[in-house]
């Protein structure tokens, strides 16, 4: 079946992109950034490519397939003719050069190896597609914000995207709340998994990859930040499903909290002004925790920790707390969410809140019970749209993103409910 609906998609594809781009020919999605350094090609890029075929209904395995490909020659390639002029390069605090790419020119090279990737798939297709892997629901509303600042991420090809060959299966899911404008969140979407892949601990130590992954991020942006004058931060929580254990890592309020057996099993603790060990480590720099309206950290941010934010660092740290449970098989779904459905909803009403969600998506798409050999199949894929209702019916004003990573088929815990 997914080899079936990758021929058709390719088909499609090459019909619409019959030969690369022309030189001066407008880009058919537009790129994230006008400069790119070479720090973070690699992860626009990919962006850019997931975007463009997710809008065409690229099948999630062949989607990821395409874009490895295609960064991969990428990267081989001499970069140096799409290089900014000097004027245009940017210095950073330690006079080291960074050297700038125009990423007009640049994604238009990337985008022409994937369509010669996908005219030569077309012809063969390759024999390794990804099996479907966790079935993941995933809404997310501005509400009555002006403006949407969260982001998120769902990679369960985690491992397709980046080549790695380890026998380790792994899934990759993140939210990302950002605050002051949405480029943190963005930068964090788009480059947290990337550094993640490229950390030698990934295999030994997930824990301390994540943390390291995020520090990396965060001085990323730092540079970005100054370059382009960007003055916005972001929440994060991230989770890493690898082999039989799960790895979680964060970065102020935005959770992530597992059900096994019906039952809450906590992994992390926020990163919230009022905790008294992050108060602790904010007065022992010099800093404050003022109450305005809500606790905030110098009179400022109400969040301790985050990507950005970089006119209150140190106080507001861009060091990540990461911990690694084992999975034993029995677990039912891991939640990740921004702080505007957890402000509204508490941890322990979720298992009631989720199963009555799986209740009302059998009921309404099928007139009553799935049968057993379909059980699995669709249940899910509202459970997080109810999820973020119940959150603003609660009285959520902020945005609100959630995710739901099943572990067990829906239909699964359906039937046990």
């Amino acid at each position: 079946m997914e080899e079936e609906e990758a021929q058709c998609f390719l088909k499609k594809l090459v019909e619409e992109f019959p030969a690369a781009l022309k030189e001066d020919a407008p880009l058919p999605v537009s790129s994230l950034s006008r400069r790119v350094s070479l720090e973070e090609l690699q992860g626009e890029s990919l962006e850019l490519g997931q975007r463009l075929l997710a809008a065409r209904g690229a099948p999630s395995g062949l989607r990821v397939l395409l874009c490895q490909a295609a960064v991969t020659q990428l990267l081989k390639d001499d970069l140096s003719p799409f290089h900014c002029p000097p004027e245009a390069q940017a210095y950073l605090e330690d006079e080291e050069k960074v050297v700038l790419l125009e990423s007009e020119a640049v994604q238009r090279l990337f985008l022409n190896h994937l369509i010669g990737v996908a005219l030569r798939w077309n012809q063969e297709l390759p024999s390794s597609l990804p099996p479907p892997s966790f079935q993941c629901s995933v809404h997310a509303i501005k509400n009555t914000r002006r403006k949407m600042e969260d982001k998120h991420v769902a990679l369960t090809e985690f491992n397709q995207l980046f080549g790695i060959q380890d026998g380790v299966e792994r899934a990759y899911y993140a939210v990302f709340d950002g605050h002051g404008g949405v480029d943190a969140a963005i930068y964090a979407a788009t480059h947290l998994h990337v550094t993640l892949s490229k950390q030698e601990t990934l295999q030994s130590n997930t824990s301390m990859a994540f943390k390291t992954a995020f520090k990396k991020t965060d001085n990323m942006f730092r540079h970005k930040a100054k370059r382009e004058r960007l003055r916005s931060g972001s929440t994060g929580v991230a989770v890493l499903i690898h082999g039989q254990q799960l790895t979680v890592a964060w970065l102020g309020d935005s959770q992530a909290m597992l059900v096994r057996k019906g039952q809450v099993v906590t992994l992390m603790d926020p990163h919230k002004p009022e905790r008294e060990d992050e108060k602790q480590r904010i007065e022992d720099l010099g800093g404050c925790i003022t109450f305005m309206g809500c606790w905030r950290v110098n009179g400022t941010y109400a969040v301790s920790r985050a990507i950005g934010d970089f006119d209150q660092k140190p106080y507001v740290s861009g060091d990540a707390d990461s911990s690694t449970i084992q999975l034993s098989g029995d677990e039912d779904y891991v939640l990740l969410a921004c702080d505007g459905f957890f402000d509204a909803i508490k941890p322990s009403e979720v298992p009631d809140l989720v199963a009555e969600a799986l209740r009302g998506a059998d009921d309404s798409e099928t007139g009553g019970s799935l049968p057993p050999e379909h059980a699995e199949d669709g249940v899910g894929h509202r459970v997080a749209e109810r999820l973020v209702g119940d959150a603003k019916a609660a009285g959520s004003s902020d945005n609100i993103t959630v995710m739901v990573v099943f572990l067990r088929p829906p239909g699964q815990l359906l039937a046990n409910s």
